[in-house]
């Protein structure tokens, strides 16, 4: 009993803070649920494994899957692909807690999910700011419309109250603005998924890349070779000219001596 309720006061402190990481499989499915409250933002980085030719098309499949709201709500926020010998891509996506589970293993269908990290940014500190930010701008708001009727206030009071409601207007603009975006950020999840060939075929791509490099390879060095001689060959000439000049004289002073 004591090591399970050990454990439970592990889980709630984990929940609590807000940041967790997972492996592939089952550990992961199970740590997106949120608690009931909570104010988590969860986020997902999956790393998949897929034959060269499957990579593109997964990428699409994944993309359209999104769009079509094939899992529930979705919103494809970066696809980013490339091609030649070792073909990867990336793709990242904010969904509904339970279209995450089906999207990631749509990812890793007929592929292996090498990694996957599961994090969750705890929230609740900054939706209670923007709700105490915002009520006090309009509390403030309601209360210089009140003193903007008064019959005796003057031009400048009257320009002044009027200047400070537009700053309270705009505040309260960007309040309801971050409080949307955190609300977003804890009703959706954010998954991305990177992608990559198999160990064998990019060892068999590193192995033709180093093949195709070669050619490159040798004519960079033998064209260093000939420039490094077309610049030691002044030195050489000077120094042969010296060495003979040196040598003449010495022998016309042994001559004299």
């Amino acid at each position: 009993m004591a090591k399970g309720a050990l454990l439970a006061l592990a889980l709630a402190g984990c929940a609590k803070n807000g940041e967790m990481a997972a492996d592939a499989g089952g550990v992961a499915a199970a740590a997106v649920a949120s608690p009931e409250g909570a104010f988590l933002a969860y986020e997902h980085d999956v790393q998949v494994q897929l034959p060269a030719e499957q990579i593109a098309p997964r990428i699409q499949q994944i993309a359209q899957a999104c769009q079509s709201a094939k899992f529930g709500d979705c919103a494809v926020l970066q696809v980013n692909q490339r091609s030649g010998e070792r073909p990867d891509g990336e793709v990242r996506v904010r969904i509904a807690p339970k279209g995450t589970e089906p999207l990631i293993a749509l990812a890793g269908e007929g592929g292996t999910v090498q990694s996957r990290n599961t994090r969750a940014e705890d929230l609740a500190q900054q939706v209670a700011d923007t709700a105490l930010t915002k009520a006090r701008l309009e509390k403030e708001h309601a209360r210089l419309l009140s003193y903007q009727d008064r019959k005796d206030l003057k031009v400048e009071e009257l320009l002044a109250v009027t200047a400070r409601l537009s700053e309270i207007e705009a505040g309260v603009e960007q309040a309801n603005k971050d409080s949307a975006q955190q609300r977003r950020r804890i009703d959706t999840q954010l998954v991305t998924v990177h992608f990559d060939t198999t160990s064998g075929q990019r060892s068999r791509s590193e192995i033709g890349e180093a093949l195709s490099e070669s050619g490159s390879i040798l004519s960079t060095s033998v064209a260093f070779l000939i420039r490094a001689a077309a610049a030691l060959l002044p030195v050489a000439i000077i120094a042969l000219l010296c060495g003979w000049g040196i040598r003449t004289w010495w022998r016309r002073r042994r001559r004299k001596a």
